[in-house]
């Protein structure tokens, strides 16, 4: 217990206080926003970054780098450091050359280019084209084959990010932090300890399910240095995120709760016992991940019609666009509806096996999302046993999830595990009740029977006996209204998160020092 007791000050008299709160911002709830401060205003961080939902996105990652950075903007220096991929270089519209990155191994050299965007958050960008820009997504290319040459791609991110942090680029800024994003860019942190960089930095793991492993054929390609290869060594391969995880100043992942589970061999992914080491030291931790304003059901363009935590009225006009898009029939049943990739991790499986209740029950389900061949020829044909009852979208459109967030009654997500998750945070702030499996980060943001409903076991059988309890809530309305209301009105924003990475930043740089 700290025994340093609180510093305390006199209260503003009222007429102060009032002028205070007018200069104060609100939330999309009509709530004041605590403002962030750091110990060293204007501090500079790097981002470092594979993806980035201003340009592109493969999930959650994508979200998260375009919302952190910004949200921290008021007390640090951020800046977001991502390749030039064609999406990042056509959206950009001016890109002044600003430093360069030396070769390393058989990593390329590298020009650094820097752009603004419209908001002045400023963008670093990685640039070459032979590595970067080309067709595809980030980590996969049009067939949905991973790259060959990833090794290189991603190891020359982190390359440079760690060339930026040692000055060696000729950049007129420095970074002081490097805040590294699952292993695409975890790396970074072993090239900085490595070449003796006093920077410090902080690794954030968003899905430890990803590691990054490549031949140990390609060490001398990647230009690691020989006496640290078994930094990286897991079951006869190199893993990126190890190397960053053992040699990162602190890491963090996006839930309490997921961090808790990874230090377990159930959820550790042959890294819990590095991972309970650190966590030992004091050198992990868990932050919820925040959503962005943009999430507001009052003002969302995306919408059919908006609405709010006192008049909900819109949400009819948002379910019955929402009927149409999928070519289901009117009902005044229950709307369930699946926003994910589709993906064994997210459990598509136990919800076909659970649909058939859902439809005996007088209920509809929608599913958008694309990911894995198989799972998505699950929700086809689950989608033709069941027509103008079951609809499917195989892919992605915004404005359609969006309202789907806003017009469904449920979101199922029975996820086998979830560091945080976004969708039920955004499910929530539109009205829709997430039903999750209880894990990581569904775990932290579900209040079960307040802000939607949580089951203990990702089996069709418990799954199922969880929808009976939301059933039986729909037909209560004022309970139903109620778990909305409180849905809705759950703090969600990243004003929370913003303060808690700011601690964290502090940490790194004084276990840096």
């Amino acid at each position: 217990m700290n025994s340093t007791p609180p510093f305390v000050r006199p209260l503003p008299s009222p007429v102060a206080r009032k002028a205070s709160q007018r200069l104060r911002r609100r939330d999309v709830r009509g709530r004041f926003i605590p403002t962030m401060t750091s110990v060293e205003r204007g501090e500079p961080v790097l981002f470092v970054v594979s993806e980035m939902a201003d340009f592109i996105k493969a999930g959650g990652l994508g979200d998260v780098a375009a919302s952190l950075p910004r949200a921290l903007r008021d007390a640090c220096d951020v800046r977001v450091l991502i390749p030039g991929y064609p999406e990042v270089l056509s959206r950009l519209q001016s890109i002044e050359v600003v430093g360069s990155v030396a070769p390393r191994g058989h990593l390329p050299a590298c020009r650094i280019g820097r752009a603004l965007q419209a908001d002045g958050l400023p963008i670093y960008v990685l640039l070459n084209g032979p590595l970067f820009d080309r067709n595809g997504s980030p980590y996969v290319d049009a067939n949905g084959k991973e790259w060959k040459d990833n090794a290189i791609r991603f190891a020359t991110l982190s390359h440079a990010a760690a060339e930026i942090a040692a000055g060696r680029t000729g950049m007129e800024w420095t970074p002081g932090l490097l805040h590294l994003n699952d292993w695409p860019t975890a790396l970074a942190a072993a090239y900085v300890r490595w070449d003796g960089t006093e920077v410090a930095t902080l690794l954030t793991i968003h899905n430890l399910a990803y590691q990054g492993l490549f031949p140990y054929a390609l060490s001398e390609a990647l230009g690691i240095p020989s006496e640290h290869l078994e930094e990286m060594h897991f079951f006869g391969h190199m893993s990126f995120l190890q190397a960053g995880i053992v040699n990162a100043t602190r890491l963090n992942t996006v839930s309490l709760n997921y961090a808790e589970q990874i230090t377990e061999p159930a959820d550790g992914c042959g890294l819990d016992a590095l991972l309970a080491r650190r966590a030992a030291r004091g050198h992990l931790s868990g932050i919820v991940n925040g959503i962005d304003a943009s999430w507001d059901p009052r003002s969302d363009r995306h919408l059919s019609a908006h609405f709010s935590v006192q008049e909900c009225e819109g949400r009819a006009a948002n379910a019955a666009s929402v009927r149409q898009a999928f070519g289901l029939r009117d009902s005044e049943g229950p709307l369930f509806a699946v926003v994910s990739r589709l993906v064994h991790q997210k459990g598509l499986d136990i919800t076909c096996d659970v649909a058939p209740q859902i439809i005996a029950a007088g209920g509809q389900l929608v599913v958008i999302g694309g990911g894995e061949p198989d799972v998505e020829e699950q929700v086809r044909a689950l989608a033709r046993r069941f027509p103008g009852q079951v609809g499917a979208w195989i892919g992605f459109d915004e404005q359609l999830a969006r309202q789907m967030f806003a017009g469904a009654d449920f979101l199922l997500m029975p996820s086998r595990f979830e560091p945080c998750g976004l969708s039920q945070m955004y499910a929530q702030r539109f009205g829709c009740l997430p039903i999750a499996h209880a894990t990581g980060g569904l775990v932290d943001t579900v209040d079960d029977g307040v802000t939607g409903f949580l089951f203990h076991e990702a089996t069709a059988n418990v799954m199922r006996r969880c929808v009976e309890r939301a059933l039986r809530t729909f037909r209560m309305p004022g309970l139903l209204q109620s778990m909305q209301r409180a849905a809705m009105l759950r703090p969600s924003g990243w004003d929370i998160a913003g303060r808690q990475y700011l601690d964290l930043y502090r940490q790194a740089r004084q276990g840096a020092a």
